[in-house]
C-alpha cells in the first residue's frame, strides 16, 4: 500500500527526517524540486528552447519551484520566475533555494506586474504552480487568487485553440524518477498532456486543501501533479482530484520505512487485493471455498438477489444459497442453475417474513458466511427481521441495501452483533445511518468512514469514486479502481456478493472488504474497456470478474 499523507503528517515527515536522521531541510527541497524538474523534463522533450515560467509562493512550495527553475534552465529551458511577494520576505530553506536560482525574479505586487506575468503565460510551453502547495488555510486571496485566475486563463485560451495551432505534448512513463502510478499502482504510459502550456503543479493544485479534498476559492486546474515523498489526501478525494492531472510521486531522499510510519490513511494497490486470495491446491472441494448465505430479493427485486449470489459463486465461493421470499425463489432460480435457493415465508408485500427466522438461523449455522440485504425490501416486517439477523447469526455478515434501511435510528444492534459485520453504503445511505446529510458525508468522506467504523466498532466502504474503506482499528484505505459507468443498477449487489464469498472462503474482514473493492472496481474497468462506460450494466460487471480475479495474462 502507499501512504497517502496530511498536510500535518507531511510536515512530521519533514521534521523527523531533519531532527533525527540528520537530512538537512535544504537537502529535502532539493532532493523534490530536482525531482519534479526531471519528470517534467522527460515528459516534455525536448526541452531546450522551451518557454517556462514558474509562479512562486513566499513558503516551501515555493523554495520547490525556485528548485524546479534553476534545473529546468540547466537543462535548456528558458525559465521566467515570478514570486508572489517580495525577495525579502522569502525565509528559510526557500530563501536558500531562491539564492541558488541566479536568473532574474519579477515581483508580483501591482497590475503592471500581473501583466507581465499574462504576457509571459500566454507564450509559455510550461507553466509550473509553486505557489501554495499543502500551506493553504482558508481560500486563496489577493494577489495569489490573482495568479491563479491568470493561470487557468492561459490553460483554457489553449484549450479553446482550434486543432492544429499549438503543438501537443505527448508524456512518456518512466521509472526513472517517480514514474506514473496508475488506477492499479502500477507503472503506465501517459496520455498526451494537450496543447501548450501544459500546466504541472508541486505537490498539490494550489486553491485546493490538502486534506479535505475541498475547494473554496480560485484554485490551479493542472495536467500534471509532481508530489513529493508519497500520495496527498486532496489528490484521491474528490473535487480536487479533478484538478490534479497526472499524479506523479517523487521521492525525496527519506527511507521508505520513515515515509511509512504512523500513516493511517493508504493507497490500496494490487498487490495488496491479490494477497488475501490463496491459490487453490488440486486436491480441494467446494466445501473448502466456503458456503454463503445470501438473504435477499422481494417482489420485483429478485434481479438484486440473483446478482448477489451469482456473483458470490463468481468470486470463488464453493457453494451459494440464496433465501428469498417464496413467491420469488423460482425466479432467483432461473437466473442461475448454480444457485440453490430457499423458498421463505413471505409477506402480503411479497418479502420474507418474520417467520423465517428460525429457518434462516438454521441455513447460517450451516454456511460460512452471510450477506444481507440486497432487494430485501424496506416493508416494516422485513427490516425488523433484518435488524435481528444482524444482530443474532454468529456468522461474518455483509450488509448492503435495505439491509442498511434496517439499521437506521437502530445502530445499536451493531454494537451487539455476535460476530464481524461489514457495511457497504453509498454515501445516501452513510448518510441516513449517520443522522447528517449526504453534504456532510461528502464533506468529509475519510473522517466519516473512520469515526463511524472505531464507534460502532464495524468494516465499512463508503462507495463512490476513490472508495474508503475503514474498520474498528481507525485505519483507512482508499481504492483507486473503478469508473463513471458502474453508477448503475446493481453493482452493489455485485459487490455485495463478492465481499460475502471472501468471507466465506475465510477472509478477515479487512481483506475480504479489500479484495471485494478493489476487484470489483477492476471488473468494471475490465467491463468498460470491452463495452465502454456508457451502457455499462451490473452483468457486464458480473461476467467481468474471473478476468479480474485472474490477473494479469
Amino acid at each position: 500500500m502507499l501512504p497517502v499523507f496530511t498536510a500535518a503528517e507531511m510536515r512530521a515527515l519533514d521534521a523527523r527526517a531533519i531532527a533525527s536522521l540528520g537530512i538537512p531541510g535544504p537537502r529535502l527541497m532539493e532532493a523534490a524540486g530536482s525531482g519534479a524538474a526531471a519528470v517534467l523534463a522527460r515528459r516534455l522533450a525536448p526541452l531546450r528552447g522551451r518557454r517556462v515560467v514558474v509562479v512562486c509562493g513566499k513558503g516551501n512550495n515555493g523554495g520547490d519551484g525556485f528548485v524546479v527553475a534553476r534545473r529546468l534552465a540547466a537543462r535548456g529551458g528558458r525559465v521566467r520566475v515570478y514570486l508572489v511577494g517580495r525577495r525579502g520576505e522569502v525565509r528559510g530553506d526557500a530563501a536558500e533555494a531562491l539564492g541558488r536560482w541566479r536568473g532574474p525574479v519579477a515581483e508580483i505586487g501591482d497590475a503592471p506586474a500581473l501583466a507581465r506575468l499574462e504576457s509571459d503565460l500566454s507564450v509559455a510551453d510550461l507553466i509550473v504552480d509553486a505557489l501554495l502547495g499543502t500551506g493553504l488555510t482558508g481560500p486563496a486571496r489577493g494577489p495569489i487568487a490573482e495568479v491563479i485566475e491568470a493561470v487557468n486563463r492561459a490553460s483554457a485560451r489553449a484549450a479553446a485553440r482550434p486543432s492544429g495551432v499549438a503543438p501537443e505534448r505527448t508524456a512518456r512513463g518512466s521509472a526513472e524518477v517517480g514514474g506514473r502510478v496508475s488506477a492499479s499502482g502500477a507503472e503506465r504510459p501517459a496520455e498526451a498532456w494537450g496543447p501548450s502550456p501544459v500546466v504541472a503543479a508541486l505537490d498539490v493544485p494550489s486553491g485546493v486543501d490538502a486534506d479535505r479534498g475541498a475547494i473554496d476559492g480560485p484554485a490551479i486546474r493542472a495536467h500534471v501533479t509532481v508530489t513529493f515523498a508519497g500520495y496527498k489526501r486532496a489528490l484521491l478525494l474528490h473535487p480536487a482530484c479533478a484538478l490534479a492531472g497526472e499524479v506523479v510521486v517523487v521521492p525525496i531522499g527519506i527511507p521508505d520505512a520513515e515515509v511509512r510510519a504512523g500513516i493511517g490513511t493508504h493507497l490500496l494497490e494490487e498487490g495488496d487485493a491479490r494477497a488475501h486470495l490463496v491459490r487453490r491446491e488440486t486436491d480441494t472441494h467446494k466445501g473448502t471455498y466456503g458456503h454463503l448465505l445470501v438473504v435477499a430479493g422481494s417482489r420485483g427485486k429478485a434481479g438484486a438477489a440473483a446478482l448477489a449470489g451469482r456473483a458470490g459463486l463468481r468470486s470463488g465461493a464453493g457453494l451459494v444459497t440464496v433465501a428469498t421470499a417464496a413467491s420469488q425463489q423460482p425466479v432467483v432460480a432461473g437466473f442461475g442453475m448454480e444457485i440453490m435457493t430457499e423458498a421463505c415465508p413471505e409477506t402480503a408485500h411479497g418479502s420474507i417474513a418474520a417467520a423465517a427466522r428460525a429457518a434462516i438461523a438454521e441455513l447460517a449455522a450451516r454456511s460460512d458466511a452471510v450477506a444481507v440485504g440486497p432487494g430485501v425490501s424496506l416493508a416494516e416486517e422485513t427490516q425488523a427481521l433484518v435488524r435481528a439477523l444482524v444482530g443474532e447469526l454468529a456468522r461474518p455478515m455483509v450488509v448492503d441495501a435495505d439491509g442498511l434501511g434496517a439499521l437506521v435510528g437502530h445502530l445499536d444492534v451493531l454494537d451487539g452483533a455476535a460476530a464481524p459485520r461489514l457495511l457497504t453504503p453509498h454515501p445516501g445511505e452513510m448518510a441516513r445511518l449517520a443522522g447528517t446529510s449526504v453534504a456532510a458525508i461528502q464533506a468529509d468522506r475519510l473522517g466519516a468512514v473512520r469515526d463511524f467504523c472505531m464507534r460502532h466498532r464495524v468494516w465499512l466502504v463508503l462507495k463512490g469514486a476513490h472508495s474508503v474503506i475503514g474498520g474498528p482499528d481507525g485505519a483507512l484505505v482508499i481504492n483507486p479502481t473503478g469508473n463513471p459507468g458502474m453508477a448503475t443498477a446493481g453493482a452493489g449487489d455485485v459487490l455485495t456478493g463478492m465481499a460475502g464469498a471472501f468471507l466465506a472462503r475465510g477472509l478477515a474482514p479487512r481483506g475480504a472488504l479489500e479484495a471485494a473493492v478493489y476487484l470489483h472496481g477492476m471488473a468494471g474497468d475490465l467491463a468498460a474497456r470491452a463495452r465502454g462506460e456508457e451502457g455499462l450494466i451490473a452483468g457486464d460487471i458480473l461476467d467481468h470478474i474471473p478476468a479480474a480475479l485472474r490477473g494479469p495474462s
